[in-house]
């Protein structure tokens, strides 16, 4: 059990405090609700170029890194289509230094057409890297188009293309920052060998007079049912056929988001798993095959990819990945399968709740799903599933008609 305290000030700033007194070490952490989900159509990926930014220098402080680092601290940053989140570790007898940088990046950056031509070269260098020169880069910015119709899932954190930020201009990321980046579209979580009264006054002392802003209602467009199969054919130049099946399903709130996961995981955690025992193993169709979800807020998808071996038909093998699928639905399930991968999850999860930093982030996380305790409540919400709450879902989850396939094709 991960015991907090919680509180918001005025300006709307939820903080959550974690005492935990193994370690010298306190992890704090600011996530702000805004993802690419939140983005402008025609203007993407501005919401993991501010992951960049927020580290170019802030109103009243000019370089971010190098106080923190004379303070013993470390950070990072992630961005998803959801969430933003950035992380500081540091000595807990310089805990006042990280309130300090982030209180100031809250309040305002440094904005400047130098700093956000400097940070959109990084974004396209690094779009050209990971996307376009990297074998099978390429892959979700081709499949979350074909499975997405409406829903701006429909693009990668890093945008819908890469001209949106090549074009991008000082008002533009002026407008962005100004709709989102407010006390009361955040949560600031901690956790260490800190008491709660002593983060109740750093937290007004370093946030408490940012004012509040007016942040738009997310009114994200609806995905509706897919009513027939979508495939797209690509031919690359990477050394093995490959094939990305995505299904949609249920979004992070629905309790049908924890038996899509050990669904998953029945499937393709480990080398004792369906996927590989079958058409790794003993069929030899792939050489490599995996199952996973996309762990989305929103309704997500669940997706198996594989690359084939050489000569063997990509018809072949999706043939073969269908069966496995149906596999779940027509025959028995053993009780000990599906308790070995609960059991697998369970060890998992409580192995990453040792880190000081997993649980600011979670915490600040489930905060935002609605209630921080939730972090109290997932390795319970893993043990209620069944063998039928596995069967009924595989059949309402894997049909042809919820699928969005990529042949990813070795150009010949």
């Amino acid at each position: 059990m991960i015991k907090f305290d919680r509180f918001t000030l005025d300006n709307g700033l939820k903080v959550i405090v974690h005492k935990d007194d193994s370690t010298t070490i306190v992890a704090v952490n600011i996530l702000y609700n805004v993802g690419a989900r939140d983005e402008n159509p025609n203007k993407t990926g501005f919401a993991h170029l501010f992951e960049h930014l927020m580290f170019e220098g802030s109103i009243n402080v000019p370089s971010y890194d190098n106080p923190l680092q004379l303070a013993g601290g470390e950070n990072n940053a992630f961005t998803t289509n959801d969430i933003t989140n950035y992380y500081i570790t540091l000595p807990k007898e310089n805990i006042e230094t990280a309130f300090w940088l982030e209180s100031d990046r809250m309040l305002g950056l440094d904005f400047s057409k130098e700093k956000l031509n400097v940070q959109k070269n990084v974004v396209v260098e690094e779009f050209n890297q990971r996307y376009l020169n990297q074998p099978y880069g390429d892959v979700f910015l081709l499949l979350r188009p074909l499975a997405y119709q409406n829903h701006p899932y429909q693009w990668a954190t890093i945008g819908k293309n890469i001209s949106h930020i090549k074009e991008a201009n000082l008002q533009d990321v002026q407008d962005f920052f100004n709709k989102h980046y407010a006390p009361n579209n955040a949560i600031l979580s901690i956790s260490g060998n800190i008491e709660t009264e002593e983060i109740k006054a750093l937290s007004e002392k370093w946030f408490g007079s940012i004012e509040r802003k007016e942040i738009i209602k997310r009114d994200l467009p609806k995905e509706p049912i897919q009513i027939e199969a979508r495939n797209l054919t690509v031919e690359r130049d990477v050394p093995f056929d490959a094939i990305y099946k995505a299904f949609h399903m249920s979004s992070k709130q629905n309790k049908n988001y924890y038996t899509s996961d050990l669904i998953s995981d029945l499937l393709s955690n480990g080398k004792s798993s369906r996927l590989y025992q079958s058409l790794v193993k003993n069929q030899k169709l792939f050489s490599e095959i995996n199952a996973y979800i996309t762990g989305d807020i929103d309704e997500g998808l669940f997706i198996v990819s594989g690359k084939l071996i050489k000569n063997i038909k990509i018809q072949d093998a999706e043939n073969a990945i269908e069966i496995e699928l149906n596999k779940l639905i027509n025959e028995e399930i053993n009780e000990v399968e599906l308790e070995k991968v609960k059991n697998k999850f369970e060890s998992v999860y409580q192995f990453g709740q040792i880190s000081t930093l997993n649980k600011a982030t979670d915490l600040a996380y489930y905060e935002l799903l609605g209630d921080a305790n939730k972090i109290n409540q997932e390795i319970e919400n893993y043990r209620n599933v069944t063998i039928e709450d596995v069967k009924i879902l595989a059949k309402q989850m894997f049909t042809k008609n919820n699928s969005s396939t990529l042949y990813y094709l070795s150009k010949k």
